[in-house]
């Protein structure tokens, strides 16, 4: 089987790029990825030499880096010289790891990390032109999420069934970097290439990962309670989602409704502007603001500023309960006639 990592003759690119905004899924990656290069070395000697803190505030000097990746190996075939701090570089250093890369050492692989934003399209071009970008960013929409936890399971030690499968996924939630840690961990338990059932994978589970914010929002909109709630403990538990933030999200997705109650909005392209939300969530805005109607929208709003002040301490409860009391409220809204619909009804029944 190819290595993914490496070029189509099987030796290994000159120059790694890995980058992501979660530092447990780019920690992962390069794991991954210095486990291949070591391999490689018949010697199992492979020089390797890291650099830098992720997270430090002042980077380290450039200077040794540089020594590092134009001197030539000892004792091994190759040398590892890893760099996990470039997003704390400046300008002038990445300057100079650009220049080096004009006329790289064939002996050095260099591994650049880069955590928490993208790295410079100039640092990256380069990299794509000699090396290789590793994109350690599982993807913003269900779907690529979806298929980036497909690939991730097919390339695991274990297999897991259909129904396995699911639950892994549903309950893992936004919290891909904990599926390594349980592929691991069943490997441990039952060995390279077992094929795990539902029953197996349960006491592996832990605690529920959070979900997308926008696993609340259609809950609410459809009116399940439930479902609502359940999202809302998995983004405050599982997500680590601060409870003032929770109230962000909900202001954000009914304020959308309020901007387009009443105004003359027909279609998408409409809605996007009224909103400035982008195209799918402007039109799903649209459909639910008319589906609830002004005093529902109005409702809705003034349960999110009481809970608002209540989360800041007008009353004593405690956050969680805010909000689980909030949401429960809100999905009643949606499960509600509204006004129009009452009054047709009563306009039968006179007649």
């Amino acid at each position: 089987m190819t290595n993914a990592f490496f070029k189509d003759d099987e030796t290994p690119h000159l120059v790694y790029l890995i980058e992501g905004d979660d530092a447990a899924l780019v920690a992962q990656e390069l794991s991954a990825l210095i486990e291949d290069l070591s391999s490689l070395d018949a010697t199992g000697a492979a020089s390797i030499e890291e650099y830098g803190e992720t997270g430090r505030s002042e980077p380290s000097a450039i200077g040794p880096v540089l020594d590092a990746c134009r001197t030539p190996p000892f004792f091994a075939q190759r040398r590892i010289v890893i760099v996990r701090d470039v997003a704390s570089r400046d300008a002038a250093q990445i300057t100079e790891l650009a220049s080096y890369l004009d006329a790289p050492l064939e002996t050095t692989v260099l591994v650049l990390v880069y955590v928490g934003r993208s790295a410079p399209s100039g640092l990256a071009r380069i990299v794509r032109s000699i090396g290789l970008c590793i994109d350690a960013v599982p993807g913003a929409s269900s779907r690529a999420r979806s298929q980036w936890f497909a690939d991730h399971l097919r390339e695991g030690s274990v297999k897991l069934d259909a129904p396995a499968v699911a639950l892994l996924r549903e309950h893992l939630g936004e919290d891909l970097a904990r599926l390594e840690g349980v592929l691991a961990m069943l490997e441990a338990a039952f060995g390279k290439n077992a094929t795990i059932h539902v029953a197996e994978l349960e006491p592996f589970l832990g605690t529920a990962g959070g979900v997308a914010p926008w696993d609340l929002t259609d809950a609410l909109d459809s009116g399940d309670s439930t479902q609502a709630v359940a999202a809302l403990h998995r983004l405050v538990g599982g997500g680590e989602r601060h409870p003032l933030q929770v109230l962000a999200t909900l202001h954000r997705h009914y304020g959308a409704m309020l901007a387009l109650d009443g105004a003359d909005v027909l279609d998408e392209a409409g809605a996007v502007a009224a909103t400035g939300l982008g195209a799918f969530p402007a039109k799903k805005a649209l459909l639910q603001s008319r589906r609830l109607g002004h005093e529902r929208i109005a409702r809705a709003v003034a349960l999110l500023s009481d809970a608002d002040l209540d989360v800041r301490g007008r009353i004593g409860w405690p956050p969680e309960l805010v909000l689980e009391v909030l949401v429960a409220r809100l999905a009643q809204l949606s499960r509600l006639p509204s006004s129009a619909s009452v009054s047709r009804r009563r306009v039968a029944q006179d007649r």
